[in-house]
């Protein structure tokens, strides 16, 4: 049975799919970029904003966007007037991360080319989307004729997938959600042969000193939290201040499940919109 499962996600192309029942508070268009798809929400009954946000979702590397996240999404672009970007990037174990990045690297530079200067642009992910979205700061980076977005959104961030920080295990006694084991098997496929210590699938070991605005939202009963003060510790020895941004209480991606106490759920939301419209 586990050979057969293994065997059906190598052969199949797992892809992100249009929501059944769009919202009449926004659009959805569809467009193809290297044979995947591209989803770009914009507000229906609210004024569009100057905020353009290119957001990678979560689920280990290995799952599409859930209905979860188109709902996240379409408060986003209700309650901030903001046009949002997910892409339908490569997932694995049929793909690894140079799938990833030769789509997202390229990717950047067309989106970033076309938004005006009057525009604010946002980076955002969720888990896997929050490790993905830092490894690709750290890529662009290096290089002279990409420019930096004006804020960077990590929500629950994956930043390394060995997982071997000793305080994991402390949490993991709380996390009800993840678990590490099964977290680092997909970690595995994700990086692929030679790839376990690219800072592309482990972007806390990546090149920090010419990052800016990043902020993190992170919760006391995820197993991610403790690499989430690794970074800030690292970043603090190149003197770039990482903003975390710490719900007690709060499970793994919470503002998107919504699997918490309600006034935790409330809080974090809040905190993000008002980023985000500020």
């Amino acid at each position: 049975m586990i050979i057969a499962v293994i065997v059906y996600f190598m052969t199949v192309d797992i892809e992100t799919k249009e929501p059944r029942n769009l919202s009449k508070t926004m659009n959805l268009q569809i467009k193809k970029y290297m044979d995947r798809k591209i989803f770009i929400v914009t507000p229906k009954e609210k004024e569009q904003t100057n905020k353009i946000i290119l957001y990678f979702h979560g689920g280990a590397y290995m799952a599409e966007a859930t209905k979860q996240h188109w709902k996240f999404i379409e408060d986003i672009v209700k309650d901030t007037g903001a046009t949002v970007i997910m892409p339908d990037y490569p997932l694995t174990p049929k793909h690894n991360y140079k799938d990833v990045f030769n789509m997202v690297i390229p990717l950047y530079k067309e989106i970033e080319d076309k938004i005006d200067s009057n525009k604010e642009f946002i980076i955002m992910g969720d888990s896997a989307g929050g490790g993905l979205s830092l490894a690709l700061l750290e890529k662009i980076s290096q290089y002279s004729d990409y420019k930096l977005p004006n804020k960077t959104i990590l929500i629950s961030p994956w930043l390394d997938v060995r997982l071997n920080n000793s305080e994991i295990e402390i949490v993991q006694k709380r996390d009800k959600k993840l678990n590490k084991e099964a977290l680092k098997i997909s970690g595995m496929a994700y990086a692929g042969e030679g790839g376990d210590d690219s800072y592309l699938v482990n972007p806390i070991d990546g090149e920090l000193s010419n990052l800016k605005d990043i902020i993190i939202f992170t919760g006391t009963k995820d197993i991610l939290n403790p690499d989430v003060y690794e970074l800030e510790k690292r970043a603090k020895e190149v003197d770039v201040k990482v903003d975390i941004r710490e719900y007690q209480n709060a499970s793994h991606i919470w503002l998107i499940d919504k699997d918490c106490e309600k006034e935790v759920i409330e809080k974090g939301y809040k905190d993000l919109i008002e980023l985000i419209n500020n």
